[in-house]
């Protein structure tokens, strides 16, 4: 039986993977071209090339499991603490859930209808939804983010990888900082777009880390390369 996801969970798949997509290609360039300023030894820069990609796809991995873990935990806290709250305090949660209504402009006697029922038919789920922004149930699965991101960021590896390797020494530098500005437009972007934030803003932001990566790791390779 194939397996379905709910919108919040491809949410946090697409996210995990343009995140570690975004990841792979910002720390890869920063590395071939920062061994690229200290040699133009071509083995050197794809071992080291390489060896961040083995390093970053286990790392990045790892730190989304245990990043959505931690929040898992957090949800799971917050769905027992208002579970003792509906017990003992169910008043307040009640007001609580109205009040937000009346904020959002909704008019009181509607806001106390919708309220009555909401909280009538399912109580914790209304007010988890209401507090906290999440679905009872339908927790965010580390093990579905961990395995996107540890897909997503060696195949965002590749691109700097490529451009280093392709392009004659005298242009391979400038080429792969050009490639790898248009990648993390894309991915800046597409972060932005999930986030349901400013497109322009995310993509500003991600090339400007992305151009002081590469300089300060090329400006570090070319003064080792002088010793």
């Amino acid at each position: 039986m194939k397996k379905k996801f709910s919108l919040a969970k491809r949410l946090n798949i697409m996210r995990a993977a343009v995140m570690g997509a975004n990841d792979g290609i910002i720390s890869i360039a920063g590395i071939v071209i920062g061994v690229a300023g200290a040699t133009t030894n071509q083995f050197s820069i794809f071992i080291a090339g390489i060896s961040g990609i083995l390093a970053g796809t286990v790392s990045m991995a790892m730190g989304e499991y245990v990043s959505v873990n931690t929040q898992k935990d957090s949800e799971k806290i917050a769905i027992k603490t208002e579970k003792d709250n509906l017990e003992n305090k169910y008043e307040e949660v009640f007001s609580f859930v109205e009040q937000k209504y009346l904020d959002e402009g909704i008019d009181p006697k509607l806001a106390r209808q919708a309220t009555t029922e909401m909280m009538e038919n399912d109580p914790l789920t209304t007010i988890i939804r209401e507090k906290y922004g999440f679905n009872v149930n339908e927790f965010t699965s580390p093990y579905d983010a961990a395995i996107s991101s540890m897909i997503a960021f060696p195949l965002g590896s590749i691109l700097p990888m490529v451009a280093i390797s392709i392009f004659p020494n005298n242009i391979k530098i400038i080429a792969t900082f050009i490639a790898v500005l248009i990648a993390l437009a894309i991915t800046g972007y597409s972060a932005a777009k999930l986030g349901n934030s400013n497109r322009k803003h995310g993509m500003l932001r991600n090339i400007i880390s992305g151009i002081i990566t590469m300089a300060v790791t090329y400006f570090i390779g070319h003064l080792i390369g002088k010793f």
